[in-house]
């Protein structure tokens, strides 16, 4: 039976130029398509903080598949990053910087108690600003961050730079 990072290196596509020129996207929905894979990772991306971690949160939108999966699989909840505007009631929010752009994720007040364990998953580490943005929420909210954990990383691009001294777990660093 094929590893998680076996899986993700296999099912992985490059789509050039997306979503704007210069960008080489790696596209992941092939992996959540497969159900192996799926199930190898979403095993994965919790195994290294095992009695670390009380809920997962998943970062819009391919995060929300990657924690909901793992977080079924673990018997955990799921808080929801959201981007700007998609959440009723009150939020708090965070503005962050993209390779191609700028962007604001949010999440609501008092989703889970102060003080919760939270183990960030999202399905790519690039420059960094969207898991530092989700690290600054979860602080924002009185929560703690248990840990990163995402299913690609980009190392050429330095993003673990913007979330140091976390060390963010990756199944695949390319």
């Amino acid at each position: 039976m094929p590893s998680a990072a076996e899986h993700v290196r296999s099912l992985t596509r490059s789509i050039p130029d997306f979503p704007s020129a210069g960008v080489d996207f790696k596209d992941l929905t092939p992996v959540l398509a497969d159900g192996a894979a799926l199930a190898a990772v979403a095993d994965a991306l919790v195994a290294p903080f095992a009695g670390e971690y009380d809920v997962i949160a998943g970062i819009e939108a391919r995060g929300f598949v990657l924690a909901a999966a793992a977080a079924a699989r673990a018997g955990k909840g799921v808080v929801l990053i959201r981007k700007h505007g998609k959440l009723p009631g009150d939020t708090h929010g965070e503005d962050y910087e993209l390779e191609y752009g700028t962007d604001r994720l949010e999440v609501h007040v008092g989703q889970v108690p102060a003080g919760t364990r939270v183990l960030i998953v999202d399905d790519v580490l690039a420059t960094g600003g969207t898991l530092a943005a989700a690290q600054t929420l979860v602080e924002r909210a009185g929560w703690r961050v248990a840990g990163f954990s995402v299913v690609l990383e980009l190392g050429f691009l330095g993003g673990r730079a913007r979330i140091a001294p976390r060390v963010p777990y990756a199944v695949v660093t390319a």
